[in-house]
């Protein structure tokens, strides 16, 4: 049975559309848009061309695991120890690229909001301060009693816990089970809230008291994107916060800096694995219910939410097993369960490439891999494991077995007043902090801008580099697929054939000689962010063009239309987006080179005029097509229609609405929309009601503050025109003909 989505796309791409008239030999026809299938649920599809829905993602997966043989290559050729531990260097340099540039170790101002006495520990609430203004919440867990090792005096071992992605963060029972059961054992737990998670909202409501974003997982994902336009990953921030989280411990008469642990599941596996990673002053860690490899990951659950996404990770060789293998020989613990969504297979193959290392270096007892049979979480085996893996690996011994404590509650371990630090301290949060480190890059833009002859070429050679574009090589001859006649001209159905193996659904319009004489008309590639059907009605936009006497195709750009990404439970709309950024590629620069192939199809037809192509795109494709204007010059001249004004205003702004896929990681570095738009000069362009970043029509005064410079360079060369009443129809016909009037 069709789901629900599919039956939405089967409405929109097999639009059934009865003829004008009715002919004599018998019905009216029924017009099926479908290139990829005929349609019919009941009926054969197009075996070679299946599944168009993951066609993006297959893509993507492609791409990213092309950069993880280049780097599954060089661990091949590792032999020695010497050769290991150059690996292990190169890995920490680049980690540091990736997370750098760090910032600098600012006082922490740690101060104790509160103290619970309990059965053999207290807490200690704790708030510090990672960068100066941003507030770490956290509890700090030390042994009292009968909890203190019988003959210890001192300083002890101490354990950073950091929490998956719970709303309640350390408070929740699951994770108080571990925190409780290690401190009764004698260890010191420092425990903190993540971002996103517990009383550190980054995006919180005091009127609402909650999110103005989501769960977590969305806030993580939200600020991550804005991150990534800056060429940051938001990993940085937490690891940075498992940085200074040791830093505290440190201070703390009780702790021994030489016995320093770390764990975690889920997302606080992901962070202790950073951390990990990263500090060596970190002795022992033991990851729970993250590692798999980056394959795996792709080929079944996908890319998770920001902050387990390295700007160009893959690309620059990193996969989850070199978070281990850099640890080398410091004892470390991979604690797995065997029906994760975590892939056990790539948690498996990973323990086997990392257990190399180990053996290599002459420690293979300081490295071990253990799973249980269950899902995603705690299991008392995996716990137990852990502990004894602490306890042996931080010289403190005793029992390994798992006990069962009374939980505190939520109120119980609230450690600011309001229980939010953005309400109780106001509090920086990622956003504040990404747009102060932005502001030196788009004043840096702004200066460009004063010399445009240098800065535009500088602009679009970032652009291409940046977004991943490639210019289209020769492909195989596209398919043809039908074709129905209409009144005054036919619709043709062809399958282009895109990057890698994909394939661009594409309609062609095209005039009758009977009533548009003509031996090659002039051309518009036509892209909608709703697919090629969205304005291929009777009497719609695209007829209107072609009665004006244009050959039209309208391509489903990859994700969009026909090839729109299948979204599923616990898919995210923005993992194409993460995905491509891990290769070093963009959706935006892979449709931009769909849309030259387009072109390039559109040259070599007889009855097109090879010099005389334009471009049309409506929404979310806009920025794609506007890229490839940029890079392609034999692009006569574009509009674009309700297009996303610029990138600036989505870092600018804590919330924003726009769709991940016409964005392209790290612009800001280096250039924006505008740009673009004033490097087509003197071709002609026109804009029709801009978008904000939430997707509502830009006001005059928006538009002249991001514009005002392309208008002054491209002088009548370029249009803007607005709206008063939002839903009114843009008359594209007409700007259309504006664009190609001598």
């Amino acid at each position: 049975m069709l789901k629900t989505h599919h039956l939405l796309l089967l409405l929109l791409s097999v639009t059934v559309l009865l003829a004008a008239e009715a002919t004599a030999e018998g019905p009216p026809v029924v017009e099926n848009w479908s290139v990829l299938d005929d349609g019919n649920p009941s009926g054969p599809s197009w075996i070679d061309w299946s599944d168009p829905g993951l066609m993006l993602v297959h893509h993507l997966n492609a791409l990213t695991r092309d950069c993880l043989a280049t780097r599954e290559a060089e661990i091949d050729e590792l032999k020695t120890a010497e050769d290991w531990q150059q690996r292990q260097a190169k890995v920490r340099e680049t980690l540091d690229q990736i997370l750098g540039p760090w910032p600098a170790r600012s006082p922490l101002r740690p101060r104790v909001t509160g103290v619970l006495h309990r059965d053999g520990y207290r807490v200690e609430k704790i708030v510090f301060e990672s960068m100066p203004n941003f507030f770490v919440t956290g509890a700090l867990f030390v042994p009292e009693g009968h909890s203190v090792p019988e003959g210890h005096s001192g300083r002890g071992p101490a354990i950073l816990d950091v929490i998956g992605h719970s709303g309640q963060a350390f408070r929740r029972d699951i994770y108080q089970n571990v925190i409780l059961n290690l401190v009764q054992k004698g260890f010191v737990v420092f425990t903190i809230d993540p971002l996103g998670q517990g009383e550190r909202l980054q995006y919180f409501d005091s009127q609402q008291g909650k999110s103005i974003v989501g769960s977590a997982t969305k806030e993580h994902s939200h600020v991550g994107v804005q991150c990534f336009l800056t060429g940051q990953s938001l990993a940085r921030y937490f690891t940075w916060d498992g940085i200074r989280a040791i830093d505290y411990l440190l201070t703390r008469p009780e702790v021994d800096p030489n016995r320093i642990g770390a764990t975690g599941l889920s997302g606080g596996g992901t962070q202790s694995s950073y951390v990990g990673a990263v500090d060596q002053r970190v002795l022992a860690a033991a990851p729970t219910g993250f590692i798999t490899s980056t394959s795996r990951l792709l080929g079944s659950i996908g890319p998770q939410d920001a902050e387990q996404v390295f700007y160009h990770g893959p690309l620059l060789g990193i996969d989850h097993a070199d978070l281990l293998e850099v640890r080398a020989p410091r004892p470390t613990l991979q604690v797995t369960t065997t029906r994760d969504f975590f892939s056990i297979q790539g948690a498996r193959e990973t323990a086997d490439e990392v257990r190399q290392v180990f053996e290599t270096l002459g420690y293979p007892q300081h490295f071990n891999q253990i799973e249980d049979d269950y899902e995603h979480g705690f299991t008392q085996p995996n716990n137990e494991a852990t502990y004894a893996f602490f306890q042996r690996s931080l010289d403190l011994p005793g029992s390994d077995k798992e006990h069962a404590y009374p939980f505190l509650t939520q109120q119980q371990l609230r450690v600011t007043e309001t229980g939010q630090v953005s309400t109780s301290f106001q509090s920086e949060t990622v956003f504040s902090l990404n747009l102060q480190e932005a502001k030196p890059l788009l004043k840096k833009l702004q200066d460009d801008r004063q010399a445009l002859s240098q800065h535009l070429p500088q602009a679009v050679l970032a652009a291409e580099q940046l977004s991943g574009y490639r210019k289209p090589e020769q492909r195989p001859a596209p398919v043809f697929r039908g074709q129905y006649q209409r009144d005054g001209y036919r619709v043709e159905k062809w399958g282009l054939h895109g990057e890698g193996q994909t394939i661009i659904p594409t309609l062609v319009f095209v005039p009758d000689t009977s009533t548009t004489p003509a031996t090659r008309w002039p051309a518009i590639v036509y892209a909608h962010e709703k697919g090629k059907a969205a304005d291929a009605v009777v009497g719609g936009t695209i007829e209107a063009l072609v009665r004006s006497g244009h050959v039209v195709a309208a391509p489903d750009l990859l994700g969009y239309g026909e090839t729109s990404y299948k979204f599923t439970q616990g898919h995210a709309p923005v993992q194409p987006f993460f995905n491509a950024l891990m290769s070093g590629r963009s959706v935006a620069g892979i449709n931009a080179g769909d849309a030259v192939r387009v072109l390039k199809f559109l040259q070599d037809r007889d009855d097109v005029k090879p010099d005389d192509i334009g471009a049309v795109a409506r929404g979310d494709v806009g920025p794609a097509m506007l890229l490839a204007a940029a890079l392609e010059q034999e692009f006569q001249w574009l509009v674009l229609a309700d297009s996303l004004l610029d990138y600036q205003s989505v870092i600018s702004h804590p919330h924003y609405d726009v769709n991940a896929n016409s964005l392209v990681a790290g612009a800001l570095t280096a250039y924006d929309l505008p740009d673009l738009l004033a490097s087509l000069a003197p071709r002609r362009v026109a804009l029709s009601q801009p978008r904000t970043h939430m997707r509502i029509p830009a006001t005059k005064e928006q538009i002249n503050s991001s514009l005002g410079f392309v208008k002054q360079h491209a002088k009548n060369q370029f249009r803007i025109e607005t709206q008063d009443i939002e839903t009114q129809d843009i008359d594209l016909k007409t700007l259309v003909q504006w664009c190609v009037q001598p």
